[in-house]
């Protein structure tokens, strides 16, 4: 890749990064081009070079946070014991909130928004590719339940520790174990 490609691929990143900050802060109401190029530290026309609208950058975040959520989070929520996922679900409905919160924004902006229904979707698709259960249903079933689980924890006065979330996934993965093939790590 030469440089002015590679420049121009940071700055798209950079813009991405800068609307869910946004987000994290005012909503998705507050998402503008104006906003993002205030947050992101470029020129105010810099969105509209990269994305012709804004839910171009909205589907853009959308897909970024999936493949982020995936790296970040699917490994322990897929493979880990009820204590590291319960420890993760704390910390994502604590100590990171407002990422959370922005995430399931954009996530239930699809619900109205038709063109942005396949990146919201994508988290669920990666998923499924990268743990590959031996019943996909009973995966996403558990995945819905860990869902459920994270909106609770954000529309909490208080946010769920990983001490009351522990029984809680231990009960739920017995459904994600019954799902999943095991492997000769395991």
């Amino acid at each position: 890749m030469d440089g002015r490609k590679a420049r121009g691929e940071k700055k798209r990143r950079a813009i991405v990064e800068a609307t869910l900050r946004v987000i994290e802060r005012d909503g998705v109401s507050g998402v503008t081009h104006r906003s993002v190029a205030r947050e992101a530290g470029v020129p105010t026309t810099a969105p509209t070079y990269y994305f012709a609208s804004l839910d171009d950058l909205l589907i853009a975040t959308l897909l970024w946070v999936a493949e982020e959520l995936c790296d970040d989070m699917l490994d322990i929520i897929a493979r880990g014991t009820p204590r590291q996922i319960a420890r993760e679900l704390s910390r994502a409905v604590d100590e990171n909130r407002a990422r959370t919160l922005a995430e399931y924004e954009l996530y239930l902006l699809a619900g109205r928004r038709p063109e942005l229904k396949a990146a919201a979707r994508r988290w669920l698709d990666l998923a499924v590719e990268v743990v590959r259960p031996a019943d996909p249903v009973a995966f996403r079933v558990f995945l819905a339940a860990i869902d459920g689980l994270l909106i609770q924890g954000l529309i909490a006065d208080v946010a769920p520790n990983e001490d009351e979330l522990e029984p809680i996934v231990s009960f739920l993965i017995r459904g994600r174990d019954d799902s999943t093939p095991r492997t000769s790590e395991q």
